[in-house]
C-alpha cells in the first residue's frame, strides 16, 4: 500500500484475508514514487495507490516496456472505502 491509502482501507482488505504491507511497515515511507514501486516490485507486491504521480510513473515504464509488479489505482475522491476493498 502507498502512504496515501486510506487506513480502513488496509484493514478492511486484511480481515478479508488478503496479505497487505503498507510502505509505512516496510520503512518505505519517504521513498520517491519510482523507488517505491521498484520496492513493490522487489516484494513481488501490486502496489495500490491513489496517487496520481505514481499512476503516472506506472505508465511511463508501461510506455518504456519497463517491468514491474503493477499499479492498482483508485481516485481518493471518486472511489469510496467500500469499492476499493
Amino acid at each position: 500500500m502507498d502512504v496515501n491509502v486510506r487506513r480502513a482501507v488496509t484493514d478492511g482488505l486484511r480481515l478479508r484475508g488478503a496479505k497487505v504491507l503498507t510502505a509505512q511497515e516496510d520503512g518505505a515511507r519517504e521513498l520517491a514514487d519510482d523507488a517505491l514501486l521498484d520496492r513493490a516490485t522487489e516484494l513481488g507486491y501490486v502496489l495500490f495507490t491513489q496517487d496520481d504521480d505514481l499512476l503516472r510513473e506506472a505508465a511511463q515504464r508501461q510506455e518504456r516496456g519497463a517491468a514491474f509488479a503493477g499499479v492498482i489505482y483508485a481516485h481518493q475522491l471518486k472511489v469510496t472505502v467500500g469499492l476499493c476493498i
